[in-house]
């Protein structure tokens, strides 16, 4: 068998599915939808956590760091985040909206960074991070200043950004199936 004609693999559907579904979903919530539940915690730790950290840990075996590093750095920020959520110990503070707060900024500052390495990149991939820029951005005031409606908005942006990352997912399936690129922004 001729290895050069093997298909080679694509974490990246797996990862986006599992950021784009798991975004969607817990923005709902971020929208003022819905409680938090145990619905967003399985899928946080499922599809948010473990299926970007087995694509990304994928893509670092490829050495592909960018990838690698966005996926695994995303789905570790999905266990830390349920974590937060669940992991209420009764000699340790758990921690205010101001902490959760400051724990966003560094993820908008972190998704900058990602961002602007992704203008070598489609756009699809520029609006993903872009968007996921933005909602770390807009999650991290509303908590620091305590303001609510800010966190609706974000919830918008988020669910924009998990379809974003759905989309790009999808086209990465469909081209690789029929081998021709059927959907814009690729």
């Amino acid at each position: 068998m001729n290895i050069s004609n093997e298909k080679k693999m694509n974490p990246g559907p797996l990862g986006l599915l599992g950021f784009g579904l798991s975004t969607i979903l817990l923005n709902i919530h971020n929208l003022g939808v819905n409680s938090l539940n145990t619905v967003i915690l399985a899928m946080g730790i499922t599809l948010g956590g473990l299926a970007q950290v087995i694509a990304g840990i994928l893509f670092l075996k490829e050495k592909n760091t960018f990838k690698g590093t966005a996926f695994t750095s995303y789905g570790l920020f999905w266990f830390s985040l349920v974590l937060v959520w669940i992991y209420k110990p009764a000699d340790v503070n758990v921690g205010s909206s101001f902490d959760l707060g400051l724990n966003l900024l560094l993820w908008a500052i972190y998704s900058l960074v990602m961002f602007s390495a992704t203008f070598r990149q489609n756009l699809i991939t520029r609006i993903v991070f872009g968007l996921v820029t933005i909602l770390f951005s807009l999650l991290a005031i509303g908590h620091l200043a305590n303001l609510p409606l800010i966190i609706n908005i974000a919830g918008g942006v988020g669910i924009l950004a998990g379809i974003s990352a759905f989309y790009d997912a999808a086209g990465q399936i469909v081209h690789e199936e029929y081998e021709k690129k059927f959907l814009p922004f690729f």
